[in-house]
């Protein structure tokens, strides 16, 4: 599947904002201390991914209540869903100057993950920091996908191709709004 960017202007994909706030002194820590043990950007992009997948749980998974949504909040309290995850994710990759967008694929319900574009390479990248349990084995690589779930066309799943710089509204307003975790899951988008 060829993915299309939202934008033309690759620099969008690298900006600091409210939710992807890769300025923060919190990120900046973590991206220092990931980046301090790679050897190149490869490294490095493989480490940020597997710190994501793997240190932060996913919320459902984990049975935590809370719900974050600034990558920032995601790194402190360790928890979060797909869309929270693919927040820490870009922040982290963007503080490293690694073009990173949010991309989305509808299942029951909408879910989130990034696409990285490092130097060298001519093609986005999908990737799914989600979080592995039986039956998803997610991991960092270039040379093909291998995300945490497999779209069925024969179930109206869709594989959404745009990048986007940054989070979809809809996807924004459910974090935000939500007063828990069981709360979210009753107010998660069905589509983009």
């Amino acid at each position: 599947m060829e993915l299309i960017q939202n934008t033309p202007d690759i620099s969008a994909y690298l900006v600091a904002d409210q939710v992807i706030d890769h300025e923060h002194p919190r990120v900046r820590a973590i991206a220092a201390a990931l980046s301090a043990d790679a050897s190149d950007v490869y490294a490095y992009a493989k480490a940020a991914f597997e710190f994501v997948r793997d240190a932060i749980p996913h919320s459902q998974d984990s049975g935590d209540s809370r719900v974050t949504w600034r990558a920032s909040d995601v790194l402190a309290q360790r928890t979060g869903i797909c869309y929270a995850k693919a927040h820490a994710l870009a922040a982290l990759l963007r503080a490293e100057g690694i073009p990173t967008a949010l991309c989305y694929r509808k299942f029951d319900v909408v879910h989130g993950l990034v696409a990285v574009r490092l130097p060298g390479e001519d093609r986005w990248v999908r990737q799914d920091p989600r979080g592995n349990k039986p039956g998803v084995d997610a991991q960092f690589r270039l040379d093909r996908e291998q995300l945490a779930f497999a779209v069925r066309p024969e179930s109206n799943e869709v594989d959404h191709p745009v990048l986007f710089a940054e989070p979809r509204p809809v996807v924004l307003q459910c974090l935000r709004e939500a007063v828990d975790r069981p709360h979210l899951w009753q107010m998660l988008p069905t589509d983009l």
